[in-house]
């Protein structure tokens, strides 16, 4: 009972009460009949709410949201139908997929009744028949996809299992706002493999790119090499930097031999680039052994002879 049915309902039999009490009992009898009509008559929905009325066994109407009035005995209000979005969840157990995996899916479906009346002469029990429908095509989409679209293409299984299920639906007042899959769960030795096989096709992807990035790199090597054969001054300033390079850090000691360094001389470098000569400059070696000459005496005069 409604809180306006029931205060008003209570102050008629108060009413009453007190009639009675002061001497007047038909004033009192008829308040009382008027609390036990007011009880049985007024009725009120709220806004979300629908109210099927037959009247002597034939549908009379659908009455809401507010207050309203039934004939008592005559009217009777056969269901009350809740039209706020429900929510059920359901699932679908070993269910074999079209290459005979078998998978456990739960799911859950968002539903409204959009027609009142329907749901409640139509079919005995709609939220139950919404589950069984539920049910019943989850299984069927299932059988008809393969493991890796049902893993990978949710949304396209949701959308498919909205329309298959509100197809059904339909007749009985019932729409579906959406459909949801929530998990898909496969046998432990399938996830090793499934497992095993993406490891492998990392694994595969990895050594093409690593092949790709060398053979880029063996093409910068080629362009250089080329460079620095054709360019020798080039290749002994890149000589240069790279013992600049490795020198930067203190406390490093590096040997090179002489002839790295010989090439590093400036009047080398600028000879080898066709500029100019310049003495060869020998370190960290041992010096060249010089050979000792010394002065050539001229011959004796010969007697008789001219010397010029």
């Amino acid at each position: 009972m409604n809180p306006i049915t029931l205060f008003l309902t209570l102050a008629c039999i108060a009413i009453g009460v007190a009639l009675g009490a002061s001497g007047h009992p038909y004033w009192a009898g008829a308040f009382i009949i008027a609390a036990i009509i007011i009880a049985l008559a007024l009725k009120m929905a709220n806004t979300w709410q629908k109210f099927v009325i037959l009247r002597a066994g034939k549908l009379h109407g659908v009455k809401g949201p507010g207050l309203f009035a039934i004939i008592p005995i005559i009217d009777n209000v056969v269901a009350v139908i809740d039209e706020r979005i429900q929510t059920t969840a359901f699932s679908a157990e070993a269910a074999l997929t079209k290459d005979t995996v078998p998978v456990n899916v739960d799911a859950i479906i968002f539903w409204y009744v959009h027609d009142a009346q329907n749901a409640a002469l139509n079919i005995t029990n709609y939220r139950e028949a919404i589950d069984r429908v539920a049910q019943t095509s989850l299984r069927e989409m299932i059988g008809s996809s393969m493991l890796s679209a049902l893993l990978s293409e949710r949304t396209a299984a949701d959308a498919l299992l909205r329309d298959e299920i509100g197809r059904k639906t339909a007749d009985w007042g019932i729409s579906v706002k959406s459909v949801e899959i929530r998990d898909v769960a496969i046998p432990v030795a399938l996830q090793d493999a499934m497992s095993r096989q993406a490891q492998a096709e990392r694994e595969k992807q990895a050594r093409v790119i690593l092949a790709s990035a060398e053979a880029e790199i063996a093409e910068q090597f080629v362009a250089a090499a080329t460079t620095y054969g054709s360019q020798t001054a080039a290749l002994h300033l890149r000589a240069m930097n790279i013992i600049y390079e490795t020198t930067k850090e203190r406390g490093a000691t590096i040997l090179m031999p002489s002839s790295m360094v010989d090439s590093m001389n400036p009047a080398v470098a600028l000879a080898l680039a066709g500029q100019g000569d310049a003495p060869v400059i020998k370190a960290n070696g041992p010096a060249a052994p010089q050979e000792q000459t010394s002065p050539v005496e001229a011959p004796p005069a010969v007697p008789g002879s001219l010397t010029h």
